[in-house]
């Protein structure tokens, strides 16, 4: 499959469950990309990072018990604007009958943030969620004292990334009531460039929390 027709062929296929088929048994998987692919084509070289690997990460995180949704957002997409999309999908699917604990938000950096949003919208303490590289000190989230986090959360953070705090050190989630919640700090050398590559640094936790039970 091409490129340029990957997120087309998901957005598709997701379209397709919503209104047919669908399976008690698979686990739904959205996945949010970072800022630089909104304002850049798939083969774009980021001056410090190099490509972002969106088809690769999708390959990794898609398996034969899981469905992968994602898209190329446009360029300058408000986070906040974009999560109410993802929340309606995510309700199109639990209406269908999909249980909420067999559907994941995965999002790197701007989608991270787009994924906290989404977290905040739903309020639902089954969904789960890996936000990778998307907890930075006094960042756009903590300006929002009424903010707080919901679900089964994941936390992923690159030791080398500038500016960076653990999700625990926030005070968005210090004022949430987060039951179920893990976080990870790596240490690649990469700085924010680590969630650009498929790194199975990240890719593996992620995995594992989206088929944990």
């Amino acid at each position: 499959m091409k490129l340029r027709n990957i997120s087309i062929a998901a957005m598709l296929f997701f379209s397709a469950i919503v209104f047919g088929q669908k399976s008690q048994d698979k686990q739904y998987v959205f996945f949010l990309h970072n800022k630089f692919l909104e304002d850049h084509s798939f083969t774009d070289k980021h001056p410090k990072y190099g490509v972002a690997e969106y088809e690769s990460i999708l390959r990794q995180l898609k398996s034969e018990n899981s469905v992968v949704i994602s898209e190329k957002r446009k360029a300058n997409t408000e986070p906040s604007v974009y999560a109410l999309k993802i929340t309606k999908q995510i309700d199109s699917l639990i209406e269908k009958g999909i249980a909420a604990n067999h559907i994941t938000v995965v999002g790197t950096s701007q989608g991270g943030y787009i994924a906290q949003y989404v977290s905040f919208y739903e309020k639902n303490s089954q969904l789960k969620f890996v936000i990778i590289g998307a907890t930075f000190k006094e960042d756009s989230l903590e300006k929002d004292k009424n903010f707080r986090l919901y679900g089964k959360i994941l936390s992923i953070t690159e030791k080398t990334d500038e500016g960076h705090v653990q999700m625990s050190q926030e005070q968005r989630f210090t004022r949430s009531e987060i039951k179920d919640f893990k976080e990870i700090e790596l240490n690649t050398g990469l700085n924010h460039g680590f969630l650009f590559r498929t790194l199975n640094d990240w890719i593996a936790p992620t995995k594992d929390w989206i088929y944990r039970k």
